[in-house]
This record gives C-alpha cells, structure tokens and sequence, in this order.
C-alpha cells in the first residue's frame, strides 16, 4: 500500500543492537536510529506534531510563513511538511552549525539565516532573538519556538515512548538520550516511567552547556556557558520542555569523545550517524559502572552523519581541532633532521645515478630539472631495462626515466598515502613549509604501520 505523502512515513524507525563498541558491558544495548525518518532524523516526529497543534490552533493559515532558530534538524522536518502543505519558511541558524544542514534546508525551499555563537540567547543578534523578530515582522507567521513549544514533548509521549516499549516488548531498562530541547527525553521519559517506574532515564549534556548544572542544583549558573562545538545537544538556557522529575541521570561529555564515538559507530556498527549519537554512546561508557547483565539499554541516535561529512568525518577538521592524531607525512620524515632530498639531474648518466642510489641504499630518486621535478628512477625499473640493454647505462637519465611521484600536502594521513604508493609508483613527495621537498617510499609506509 501506497503512502499519501512523504509526511506519513515519520515515524517507526527501528531499534539495532549494537555489538562491538558495546561488547565490554554486562548488558544489552540497542540503538533507536531515527535517520531512518525522511528527514534523516528525530526532530521530522516533532516538526510535523508541532505544525498540526498550530494548525488546530489557529496559529498559521494557510500560504503562511513557518519562522524557527534551529540547527538544522528541526528545520528540515519543518521544510518537508511545508512543501506538503504549502508554507513557507525562514530559518535562523548558528554559525558552528555544519553547512551541509544549511546547504539542505535551502535545497527543500527554505530561506536560512546564519547568526553568530557566541552571543547571549537575549543579545539581538542570537538566532534565538533574530528569529523572534521576524516573526513579529513577518505576515501571517508562525514562531514555532521549539524549545518552549510543548508539542514538542507530547510527540515524543505520544510516538518514540510507545515504540520502544513495544520494539523492547516492555524489557527496557535505561534510556540514553544527548538532550538539547528536551522533548525528546522528556516525553519519551515520562511515556516509559508510566510503563514502568524504575526504568532509569540518563541525559547526556556537553562541557559548555548548563543543563548538567540546572539537573544538579536547581541553579541557573551562567559561569558554566561556553562555546562548544558538539552539535545538537547541550543549551544555554532551561527550555520549558524540561521537567528534570523525569530524568535520572546528566552526563558530560566533551566534543572530543563525542567525534571520536560517532566516527568508531560508523566504522564498527556500520551506522552512519550524527555527532549527538556520538555523545549518547559516549555517555553511556562513562555510566557502565552502574549496568547490570540482565538490563536493557537503548540509546537514541538523533540523526545522519551526512549532516556532519565535513566536520566530524573529515580528517582534516578533526585534526585542526586536536580532535584526531593522525599520523602523517611530516610525522614520517620529522626524524630525519637536516638531511635533504637525494635527487639526480636529468642531464646525469645512469651510471652516475646508480652510484648515487647505491651510496645511500635508496630504491626511489626524484628527476630533476633545475629546481624542477620532472621524473623519477626507480631500482626496479632500471633493472628491467638494465637486464634488456646493458648499454643504457651510458644513456642520459632523461631518456629512462620514469613518471615524476606525486606531490601532496605535508599534512596528508597516512591512511591516504597508502593508497598512492603502489608496484608502479614506489613513492610519494610533499613540500614543508620552508618549501623543501621530502619523499615518503612503501618502506617509509611499512616502517610506520609496524610501529
């Protein structure tokens, strides 16, 4: 059977063990992994929820303008019932937000409006503030405030509780959830609590947000708000979605370890997810202690890592962050000191470059034109020619050589080196910051990896 439009298949997502992150832990873990929505996260249940509760009400008619501060999530789920329904949409974003969530906001219609972090949530430059604005601006707008909006957590009471339970048949012990509006873990909560009051309900906060701090002592403590980079969770305020007698449990967890998590989910679980579902699994190590066999975790995996492709799995952010130590080309030849590029000039016999390959016990040489690269000689390949023409060894170097190496960046992983070092190509070059050149070989790589 058919569905009538993409707005009907919200919901119903499914519940995955996992098996090698979490094999260390007396218990069982499953992951309800709500990409599997059709906008590609948890946030498609409230946005449509929402919508219809402002529809009922009166607050939005029809051709009207959906007005909304999110990160990206809750606006797409707010885009696809738009373009259904016909409304439009503005949104206000912050500036850490990843730019695949803005890129794919405008890609599903909707205007995007980027406003500065490190501002406070009243300052009139806040996307809390800009968006509050233009809806009183804007015509026959709707401020869809998520984070106070309490259809936000109905949804939740109302869906995501009732399928874990039912996914579960009733076994669920502990639910993990990186909380951020507080819909999510709040009305999932509740749902599950009425099912069975001793089922422990964990929040994952991150370093820079004050939630922990409100959950621990009922205190407002601006102290605790920094800037972070962690996506999706965390807040610098108290959203009235919030009802802390339904949580049990807050956990810090810093951006690094969340990144980091969320990369090892993706490679060890085969679940491409987003950073919030780094911090959750994060956050439920950090608890192990108080796990038992018999218990039954699930965790709540907000979105998709295709939101988060040139943050958190890109090496190069994770590396510039500290995030990542990965080994790489200038790692390899940061031990060789002074020692300078040994190189033939293409005017050069092969006689006179063998000598010079035999003298350092190198199988790979850089041809040279000047102060030009223009060619390569490998042990190898003189060998072959060698054995086919002894005379070649008088013959000029230009007229043997080989294709010049490759040249990369002196940052490059050497995951990616590996990949350009094969039988017909023995070495790769990149230049320092001095601009001298230095060569990695397969034996460079092979050194490296057996460390």
């Amino acid at each position: 059977m058919w569905k009538n439009s993409v707005l009907e298949t919200i919901g119903n997502t499914p519940l995955i063990k996992l098996n090698k992150i979490t094999q260390n832990l007396p218990c069982t873990v499953l992951a309800k992994v709500e990409y599997f929505n059709p906008g590609n996260s948890i946030k498609d249940r409230m946005a449509l929820k929402m919508l219809e509760v402002a529809e009922k009400e009166g607050k939005i008619k029809p051709g009207g303008t959906i007005i909304e501060g999110t990160s990206g999530n809750t606006g797409m789920g707010l885009a696809l019932a738009a373009c259904i329904k016909g409304y439009k949409c503005i949104f206000t974003t912050t500036d850490k937000q990843s730019k695949e969530k803005a890129d794919i906001l405008k890609a599903v219609g909707a205007e995007v409006i980027v406003c500065p972090t490190n501002v406070e949530p009243d300052d009139p430059r806040s996307y809390y503030s800009v968006s509050k604005r233009l809806a009183e601006e804007v015509p026959n707008s709707w401020y869809v405030n998520q984070y106070d909006n309490l259809a936000n957590r109905q949804t939740h009471y109302e869906q995501t509780g009732p399928e874990i339970w039912e996914q579960t048949e009733g076994k669920i012990t502990h639910l993990v959830v990186a909380t951020g509006t507080g819909g999510t873990i709040v009305g999932t909560g509740k749902y599950l609590k009425e099912k069975n009051p001793n089922i422990k309900v964990w929040a994952v906060d991150s370093y820079g947000s004050l939630l922990k701090k409100y959950f621990d002592t009922g205190e407002i403590d601006e102290k605790e708000v920094y800037p972070y980079i962690s996506e999706g969770i965390g807040e610098d305020f108290v959203p009235a979605n919030y009802d802390m007698k339904y949580i049990d449990e807050f956990v810090k967890v810093t951006d690094k370890d969340g990144a980091l998590m969320a990369r090892r989910i993706a490679k060890e679980e085969g679940l491409f997810c987003g950073y919030s579902a780094g911090s959750c699994l994060q956050g439920l190590l950090q608890l192990k202690g108080s796990l038992k066999k018999e218990d039954v975790v699930v965790c709540i995996f907000h979105d998709h890592g295709s939101r988060y492709v040139g943050k958190i799995y890109n090496d190069q952010w994770m590396m510039e962050r500290g995030f990542l130590e990965v080994k790489t080309f200038k790692d390899l030849v940061a031990g060789r000191g002074e020692q300078k590029l040994v190189t033939v000039k293409q005017e050069q016999t092969v006689a006179e470059a063998i000598d010079v390959m035999c003298k350092y016990d190198i199988e790979n040489i850089p041809v040279m034109n000047g102060d030009d690269i223009i060619g390569s000689l490998s042990e190898g390949g003189l060998f072959i020619k060698i054995l086919s023409d002894p005379e070649i060894k008088e013959q000029k170097v230009a007229s043997v050589m080989e294709k010049e190496y490759p040249v990369v960046p002196f940052d490059m992983p050497v995951e990616k080196l590996s990949n350009l070092i094969s039988k017909h190509n023995g070495a790769v070059l990149s230049k320092d910051e001095l601009g001298d050149y230095h060569i990695v070989t397969k034996y460079d790589l092979i050194k490296s990896l057996a460390k």
